[in-house]
């Protein structure tokens, strides 16, 4: 099954447009339809209850789905349900960090977490940061490529037997918890091509970020 691309309403630059692949399925949420713009695609269905942007007109071949603006689902959830209904087992999200509302990016980290829980791989990127999911019992390496820094955080409150290989700051069977931003902003130990993480209980968001962008 083809990857799905969910495309949210954060703004996105056209450098966006070489993570896609030809054969992905694009769902844009409501005025993330804007975002296909620059993108350089048509997307396969716009999803949203259109409260940020006007409803669009769809083209051939667009599948439009109107929600209730009374909902449990935010409009990118819902692009999620889609996802895993299709039966994908990849997902990018686009548009979906940063913008002018915090609460969206943190509810987005929830859909990413519940792809992951679902079998489906999902991953949220920007211009700068990729963030990605460890679920209990997994272990994960994340070459170098384009990212200097790395940092993991507890998504359930508290994550155990936490540990780090390949990293200047290294952990063996450590304790993170959500008061305690203890894995924030790690690096590649020098020579290091790869980091290995692995996690005993409790989900971790891995985020990758590259050099350029701001330290806290």
């Amino acid at each position: 099954m083809a990857r799905c691309v969910i495309v949210s309403a954060c703004p996105v630059s056209p450098a966006l447009a070489g993570l896609l692949r030809a054969e992905d399925y694009l769902i844009a949420c409501d005025a993330g339809y804007c975002n296909c713009k620059a993108l350089g695609r048509q997307p396969d269905a716009v999803v949203g209850d259109f409260d940020s942007a006007p409803r669009p007109r769809t083209r051939p071949g667009e599948a439009l789905v109107v929600l209730p603006h009374v909902k449990d689902d935010t409009d990118t959830q819902y692009a999620a349900r889609l996802a895993v209904q299709r039966g994908c087992t990849e997902a990018l999200l686009l548009g979906c960090l940063g913008g002018p509302r915090l609460e969206h990016t943190l509810a987005n980290l929830c859909t990413g977490l519940g792809l992951e829980q679902q079998g489906v791989r999902a991953v949220l990127q920007d211009e700068r940061s990729r963030v990605t999911f460890l679920l209990p019992g997994q272990t994960r390496t994340y070459p170098r490529e384009d990212y200097f820094y790395l940092s993991v955080f507890p998504l359930e409150g508290r994550a155990e037997g936490v540990c780090i290989r390949g990293a200047f700051y290294e952990l063996t069977d450590a304790v993170l918890t959500a008061g305690y931003p203890l894995g924030v902003s790690n690096e590649y130990a020098p020579g290091s091509q790869a980091i290995t993480l692995s996690v005993g209980r409790g989900a971790l968001a891995v985020i990758e970020t590259r050099a350029d962008a701001p330290q806290p």
